[in-house]
């Protein structure tokens, strides 16, 4: 399952797959035609930044420019449900970020999606629904206009915290969104 959806991926598709806390859209993240597909599929403005999910403390050094202080707090908290904002490298296209020097991250504390991304390299993490819509929870609730327009719905049951991530300012250490995980970043932040 995780061969073909990597496939898909590194052949310039997009695939629905599953982190621990919502379902997510996954395309090469490096790649602008494959982000400008998912800001189609998802009918989000250009001006959203979409999220980049990585599969090791590697991968993360290869798209983000993280002090050594920050990386100490990143593997407290990091694989799990927290995506953090940090400084872009310059791999990472200006379409993903809307043009910000500051990239959201994710490290999904998820079997599937890291095989997945172990194969591929970045892709990205942004819910599985038109924007503004709730996040699916399970491959059953993926909309049919999303299930539609990708090459590939991948079913791994409910979401473990089925809820989207919190998000933190690494630079500010500031919570941005408060959702899964938000007990472990104030507790790292505090």
């Amino acid at each position: 399952m995780t061969a073909n959806a990597a496939r898909l991926i590194i052949g310039g598709g997009v695939v629905v797959y599953p982190t621990e806390t919502v379902y997510g859209l996954g395309a090469n993240a490096l790649d602008e035609q494959a982000i400008l597909r998912v800001f189609q599929i998802k009918k989000r403005p250009l001006d959203m930044p979409i999220f980049l999910a990585v599969s090791s403390f590697e991968m993360l050094d290869k798209v983000a420019d993280v002090s050594s202080e920050d990386r100490v707090l990143l593997e407290r908290l990091l694989p799990g449900p927290v995506s953090v904002l940090v400084r872009k490298r310059d791999v990472v296209p200006d379409i993903l970020t809307a043009g910000s020097p500051l990239v959201g991250i994710r490290f999904p504390d998820h079997e599937i999606a890291q095989k997945i991304i172990d194969r591929t390299g970045p892709i990205t993490s942004t819910s599985a629904n038109r924007t503004g819509s709730p996040a699916p929870t399970s491959a059953s609730e993926v909309a049919r206009e999303i299930a539609d327009r990708v090459d590939l719905v991948m079913d791994a049951g409910k979401c473990r915290y089925a809820k989207a991530s919190t998000l933190l300012d690494l630079g500010k250490r500031e919570v941005i969104r408060s959702g899964a995980g938000i007990e472990s970043v104030l507790e790292a932040i505090s």
